[in-house]
């Protein structure tokens, strides 16, 4: 199925308080520390068959469940948010790419630096809300190094190895709403 197709044309927002714009990174080489960005903003235009998504994330609202660790994110060390607060991203390509998928093309921008990534979306369905909203809902991931964007920080662990993998999995779960 087509998902391009099965969109009606027209104007989407992503409904923040039934979304989650996350990541997860390996930590100490054992295990995985995830987290979320609790102030982000997105939409997506559809029209004939194509789509075009931006997404804008508030960098300060990095939540990983520890302040110490959220201060640290938030630091030069990492995201610099006091001097590149918003981390962005915009579609170039949006293309079907299999039963009820979608491969997202675009341009990823952290601390100033714009790289090329491709997320890959899946279709979760639609459903009409108790409000009378027509919500769209989608799942993906994307995988990006860390290091290509600015964030270079790590320390050496005694046994070997880092503390904070260079690889990043970026996670998606998105619900949007059609505008009426």
């Amino acid at each position: 199925m087509s998902v391009l197709a099965t969109l009606p044309a027209g104007t989407y927002t992503i409904d923040a308080s039934h979304s989650r714009v996350g990541f997860s990174a390996r930590h100490a080489m054992v295990t995985k520390v995830r987290g979320s960005f609790n102030d982000y903003t997105g939409s997506a235009v559809v029209a004939d068959g194509a789509a075009t998504i931006s997404i804008v994330i508030n960098a300060g609202s990095v939540d990983t469940r520890s302040a110490d660790r959220d201060g640290h994110l938030q630091s030069p060390d990492f995201f610099d948010v006091a001097n590149f607060p918003k981390i962005t991203f915009t579609s170039t390509s949006v293309k079907d790419s299999g039963s009820e998928k979608l491969s997202v093309e675009g341009n990823l921008t952290i601390k100033d630096v714009t790289k090329p990534i491709t997320i890959e979306f899946e279709y979760s369905g639609t459903a009409t809300d108790p409000f009378g909203n027509s919500r769209y809902g989608f799942e993906g991931a994307a995988e990006i190094n860390r290091k290509d964007f600015g964030l270079v920080w790590n320390a050496a662990l005694e046994t070997g190895g880092i503390l904070v993998s260079e690889n990043i999995k970026l996670e998606f779960e998105i619900s949007t709403i059609a505008a009426k």
